[in-house]
């Protein structure tokens, strides 16, 4: 069965959502933002193109974050 390398946890009560990359803790994110940031350090090239692709995240327990359009 193939799992998504990145996992964007359920959101927590202060809202944030835990990141794991290949099981690996990347941090809390609390917008699109944070998760491009740990995604850059991780070494993935192009972060915000495979947001919504689910070859590669996994968004648990909750829809993706709302793109900031400004």
């Amino acid at each position: 069965m193939f799992e998504a390398p990145i996992v964007v946890h359920r959101p927590s009560g202060t809202g944030g959502r835990r990141v794991t990359v290949r099981s690996e803790t990347l941090g809390t994110a609390y917008s699109d933002h944070d998760l491009v940031v740990f995604l850059e350090a991780a070494g993935v090239t192009d972060p915000e193109s495979v947001l919504d692709d689910p070859g590669w995240v996994e968004w648990r327990s909750g829809r993706p974050y709302e793109r900031d359009t400004a």
